[in-house]
């Protein structure tokens, strides 16, 4: 660190505030927030970054500006603004929302409602911005279908009305409209409508669900069955609309739920809006990593921009863990029950948008797949580097016969089938699945040294803690322990064992990591069980053509050649055997197999 930048560092206050990074050309490279600026500041260049990007970063920084605030929260959103004006090349960035829709009740006598992409400060009351337009769509049909509304641009002001300006259109004749240009509906009317919509946009469906069913009871007393029938019709419809957005106890009421899940490159994030129980907003976007932002970090982030860019006024966010918003916001860490189920609906929501992302990326940016599935098994597996190159061992010694064993390799998460290797077990006697594998592994990475091929970033052993301690053998014997990562997986329950730790790492069941390593455990047996099945095949030819008195090893060869199996050999008649080997070793076969008959 320069002496400049030290001095600056020093300087630094000891409150919460903003803090901006330039390079050399005094562009701003990143901003961050800090409860204590100076120590936030200091750990940049007092600690050794593992991240690449953050070496880098420090290394880029000339100068140092900062902005102390009043509070936390206030930190929190003078960070957002300045990322989202400056865009700094070390910072997530965040998606704009221009391009989302609204739902518009528009500021006037008899208002119109109606969706728009385009906010305008006129008095008018917006809500959204949603992330779907289905969903406005569906939200504006139900509307209309239970409401009789006006879609005229008209100035419906009193004085236009009394001189009788307009004159009702289709709409009014097709029952849409209640022909509020000729004064055939009341303001009031209209406005108890609005009132009843407002509520329904923002998820509270029980006060016009009541009145429905009072004025559909009204018309039954009335013996008005044709009009009861059609409020019972757009009660259904409304029920129905409730029912798909019901997800939780409708007592939890205006709040924001938020969930993240992550890999080494990206966070994946969701937001659901809560109201009476009914989620009236869902948005799930990913964050690209930029420096080794912790959940936490990235999450905290995505809650201030999201409840910005939604208008969101909630006094409280459920999250799966803690996170810091300020005073003003309650934190809630659901354990049990409706509020812990509805943040594991929003995690499940993350988590397919990210199983969705690895699925495209799979087929638009392989590259980008593989470099992903990389970062991911080498945190995942608690590596040093990236197992591209990955060698796994299997033995197969069916009823104790012909042991052999497998090395398949896994290049970039992929079967590199030419690099598969069979193994005779050469010093080992009967089935000794330990003493096979130490011998398999000595000899394998004998010969890559020999031949100074490279060596794999990561070895798996199908076996237990016993069959890891006898590869492990042959490693300190060719000087390649500590060189190598080494597992093995236990068969059971999936259970992955290290050099020296009896407790076993157990991997998420959908996790792309275990899939790899199941994938060659199951390349390895197959491989291993197709040699083994050959190899005992060939043996039980050859022990029948050995039997017969004066034929060697060479005679038999060409006989297999020639006829394929012994079953031929035995069924082929004395001129086909002459042919390949001859007169006198010819009668000898024919007359051994047919004697016998």
């Amino acid at each position: 660190m320069s002496p400049s930048l030290e001095l600056q560092v020093k300087t630094l206050p000891n409150s919460s505030g903003v803090y901006q990074y330039f390079d050399k050309d005094d562009v701003i490279i990143y901003v961050g927030k800090a409860k204590n600026l100076k120590k936030r500041v200091a750990s940049y260049f007092t600690k050794n970054h593992e991240y690449g990007k953050t070496r880098v970063l420090v290394k880029k920084i000339v100068r140092i500006e900062h902005i102390v605030v009043n509070t936390e929260t206030d930190a929190l959103l003078l960070e957002n603004n300045l990322i989202k004006k400056y865009q700094p090349k070390y910072n997530v960035l965040l998606k704009d929302d221009k391009s989302y829709p609204w739902i518009c009740i528009k500021s006037e006598r008899f208002p119109r409602i109606f969706s728009t992409r385009r906010v305008i400060k006129d008095g008018s009351e917006y809500f959204g911005p949603y992330t779907n337009v289905k969903t406005v769509n569906t939200l504006i049909d139900l509307i209309k279908e239970l409401y009789p509304l006006r879609t005229c641009n008209y100035d419906l002001s009193e004085r236009n009305i009394e001189t009788g300006k307009y004159k009702v259109c289709l709409e009014y004749h097709l029952k849409n409209c209640l022909g509020p240009c000729e004064g055939l509906q009341e303001e009031n009317d209209y406005v108890q409508n609005i009132r009843a919509i407002r509520d329904i946009i923002k998820g509270n469906f029980k006060e016009s669900l009541t009145s429905l069913e009072n004025m559909m009871l009204d018309f039954a007393k009335e013996m008005r069955f044709e009009e009861a029938q059609k409020i019972k019709d757009k009660l259904e419809s409304l029920k129905n609309y409730q029912a798909k957005s019901t997800v939780v106890n409708p007592s939890i009421n205006n709040v924001d739920v938020f969930s993240i899940t992550s890999d080494e490159t990206h966070g994946y994030v969701n937001f659901l809006k809560i109201m009476n129980g009914s989620i009236v907003q869902s948005y799930t976007t990913e964050i690209k990593k930029k420096l080794d932002e912790t959940d936490k970090e990235l999450l905290e982030l995505f809650i201030v921009e999201t409840r910005q860019r939604f208008n969101s006024l909630s006094r409280e966010v459920y999250v799966p863990f803690k996170v810091s918003l300020g005073d003003n916001v309650k934190v809630t860490v659901p354990k049990l029950g409706d509020k812990k189920r509805i943040v594991d609906l929003s995690l499940r929501n993350a988590k397919y948008y990210r199983q969705e992302q690895f699925k495209q990326i799979k087929i638009v940016d392989p590259e980008r797949h593989v470099k992903r599935i990389m970062a991911q098994m080498k945190k995942d597996l608690r590596l040093k580097e990236e197992p591209v190159h990955i060698e796994c061992f299997d033995n197969s010694n069916i009823q104790g016969t012909n042991p052999v064993a497998a090395c398949v390799v896994f290049k970039n998460g992929k079967p590199s089938k030419k690099d598969y290797r069979h193994f005779n077990i050469k010093t080992v006697e009967g089935p000794d699945d330990f003493a096979s594998m130490e011998e398999v592994v000595y000899r394998r990475y004998k010969r890559l040294l020999q031949e100074d091929k490279p060596l794999p970033q990561l070895i798996v052993i199908d076996g237990g803690k016993g069959q890891l301690s006898s590869a492990l053998k042959s490693l300190d014997v060719l000087g390649l322990r500590g060189k190598i990562a080494i597992i093995g997986i236990a068969k059971r329950l999936e259970e992955i064992y290290y050099p020296g730790d009896s407790v076993p790492l157990y991997l998420d069941k959908k996790s792309e990591t275990l899939k790899i390593i199941q994938h060659l455990r199951n390349e390895a047996h197959r491989f291993g069980i197709t040699f083994h099945r050959n190899k005992r095949s060939k043996s039980a030819i050859q022990s029948e053509l050995e039997q017969i008195p004066d034929i060697g090893k060479q005679t038999i060869t060409n006989l297999l050649r020639k006829f394929k199996s012994a079953k031929r050999v035995k069924i082929a008649t004395l001129d086909e055997l002459i042919e390949v080997v001859g007169n006198a070793r010819a009668q000898k076969i024919y007359m051994y197999f047919h004697d016998k008959q």
